[in-house]
C-alpha cells in the first residue's frame, strides 16, 4: 500500500513544507552553534567579574562590617557568599551542555582549576561557584536566571508564524502547479473518449501556457481530422450506394440461378459494409437526447432475434427513466448481439443491471457467448475501426466496424465498452452508460 499522495499539488505542498521545516531546523542549529561560543565567553566573564569583585570586597572590607556588606549584596544583587562546609550537600551543575561546558572551562582558566560548580547547595537552588581566599574556600551563589537561557516561547511563536505564512505560500504555489495540470488531464481524458473539449484557458507560467496552447491546438487538429475523415467516409459510402443498386438490379436478370444468387449475396454484403461505413461516420451526430425506458428499449432490440429462433437468454433489471440517445443505444446493442450470434454459437445471454461506475450510477448491459473469444492481447485492437482479427476472418464477412461502432457509441454517451474472456470459454462484452435522469 502506497501511502504517498498521488496528487501532484499535494506532493508539491508536502515537499515545500518539508523543505521549509528542514530549513528552519538547520537555521536554528546554525544559530545556536554560532552564538554558543560568544555566549559562553560572556557568561564566563560575568561570573569571573562577580567572583573577583566579591573577593575584593570581602578582603578590603573591615572585618566588623563584612556581615553587613554581604547582606547588602544579597539584597541588592541577589549575590550571597557562604563559607564552604565539608558536610554540605551539593547538586552538580550540568556541564555536558555545550555552553555550560565552555563557560566552566573559561572560568577555571581565570579562577583556578579547583573551582567547583553546583546547581544547589544544602537544598538551596541557584548558580554556585567556589573561590578561594588563601586556603579557605567560599561559595558564591548567583540567581540561576543570570546563567540559564530564557525560555524560547516568544521565539517559537515567531517561528510558528513564519512557518504558517510560508506554508500558505507553498499551498498557493502547489495550487498554481496542480490546477492547470488537473484541467489538462480532464481535457485529455475527454479527447481520449472521442469528445472535443472546450479550449483550455491559456494562463499561468510561460511553460504552462505553452503546454496548454499545444494541447488546444492538438485537440482542434484532431477534431478537424475526425470531421474530415467522417465526411470523406460518408461521401465515398454514399457514392457507392448507386452503383451497388444498379448491380443489384442487373443481377436479377442473370439466367443462371447459382450465379444470380451468388452475385446478389455479394452485392448485399457490400451494401451492408457500406451501410456500416455510413453508420460509423454519422454515429450519433444528429440524434438528440431523449428520455427513454431502458427495459423497453432492450426488449425491442432483442425481439427480432427471439422471433428468428435464436437461443437468447434475457435477464433485464428495472431502470428509472433515463436520458440517452435511443437510436445510438439500439445500434450498439444490436451490433453486440450480431457479433455474439456470428461468432458465439447458440448459448447467448443478455443481462442488464444497475451499478456504480467511477462514483456515479450506471446501466450495465452484459452480452455473453460461447464462441472462440478474443485473446487478451487483442482485446483493445478489436475495438479499433477496420480491424478484423484472424479468428473473425474465417467464413464470416464484415467491415471490422461492429465493435468500433459500439466503442464509439459508449464514449459518446460518457460510458465504456469492456471485452473480456468468459469463464468456461467465450466472450463477455459489457456496455456501460451513465444513468442521467
Amino acid at each position: 500500500m502506497n501511502l504517498f499522495p498521488r496528487s501532484l499539488a499535494t506532493r508539491a505542498f508536502l515537499l515545500i513544507a518539508l523543505l521549509i521545516l528542514l530549513s528552519l531546523i538547520a537555521s536554528t542549529i546554525l544559530f545556536r552553534q554560532a552564538e554558543r561560543t560568544p555566549r559562553a565567553m560572556q557568561l564566563a566573564q560575568m561570573v569571573t567579574s562577580v567572583v573577583n569583585l566579591t573577593r575584593a570586597a570581602v578582603l578590603s572590607a573591615d572585618p566588623t562590617l563584612r556581615s553587613a556588606l554581604l547582606d547588602e549584596m544579597a539584597e541588592s544583587d541577589g549575590i550571597r557568599v557562604f563559607l564552604a562546609d565539608p558536610h554540605e550537600q551539593l547538586v552538580p551543575f550540568a556541564l555536558h551542555y555545550g555552553v555550560n561546558q565552555k563557560m566552566a572551562t573559561d572560568i577555571r582558566i581565570q579562577l583556578g582549576p579547583n573551582t567547583r560548580f553546583a546547581s544547589a547547595r544544602n537544598g538551596e537552588e541557584g548558580f554556585w561557584v567556589s573561590f578561594f581566599i588563601g586556603d579557605q574556600e567560599f561559595w558564591i551563589m548567583m540567581p540561576a536566571e543570570r546563567i540559564e537561557r530564557p525560555k524560547p516561547w516568544q521565539w517559537l511563536g515567531w517561528s510558528v508564524l513564519v512557518m504558517f505564512f510560508a506554508l500558505i505560500g507553498g499551498a498557493l504555489i502547489a495550487r498554481q502547479v496542480g490546477k492547470p495540470l488537473k484541467k489538462l488531464a480532464s481535457a485529455a481524458y475527454a479527447v481520449g473518449h472521442g469528445e472535443t473539449p472546450t479550449p483550455l484557458e491559456e494562463s499561468g507560467a510561460a511553460e504552462t501556457i505553452a503546454v496548454v496552447r499545444a494541447f488546444n491546438q492538438m485537440s482542434s487538429d484532431l477534431a478537424a481530422i475526425e470531421q474530415e475523415r467522417a465526411l470523406v467516409l460518408a461521401g465515398i459510402s454514399h457514392d457507392l450506394r448507386t452503383p451497388l443498386t444498379r448491380l443489384r438490379i442487373a443481377a436479377e436478370f442473370i439466367d443462371d440461378e447459382a450465379s444470380r444468387e451468388g452475385m446478389i449475396s455479394d452485392v448485399e454484403q457490400m451494401d451492408a459494409v457500406v451501410g456500416q461505413f455510413l453508420e460509423y461516420a454519422r454515429l450519433g451526430e444528429q440524434e438528440p437526447i431523449a428520455e427513454i425506458d431502458l427495459q423497453e428499449l432492450v426488449s425491442t432490440v432483442a425481439a427480432p432475434y427471439m422471433k428468428r429462433g435464436k437461443s437468447l437468454l434475457i435477464t433485464l433489471a428495472e431502470f428509472p427513466p433515463v436520458k440517452a440517445r435511443p437510436q445510438l443505444l439500439k445500434r450498439a446493442l444490436t451490433n453486440l448481439l450480431d457479433n455474439a450470434i456470428k461468432y458465439g454459437g447458440d448459448e447467448i445471454s443478455l443481462e442488464s443491471f444497475n451499478a456504480d461506475w467511477h462514483g456515479r450510477p450506471c446501466a450495465f448491459f452484459v452480452i455473453q457467448d460461447r464462441g472462440p473469444g478474443i485473446p487478451v492481447e487483442d482485446i483493445e485492437k478489436a475495438k479499433r475501426p477496420f480491424v478484423r482479427l484472424e479468428s473473425a476472418r474465417s467464413g464470416v464477412g464484415g467491415s471490422g466496424l461492429g465493435l468500433a461502432i459500439v466503442e464509439r457509441a459508449a464514449r459518446i454517451q460518457g460510458g465504456e465498452l469492456r471485452l473480456e474472456s468468459r469463464e468456461g470459454g467465450g466472450l463477455k462484452a459489457t456496455f456501460i452508460i451513465p444513468i442521467v435522469s
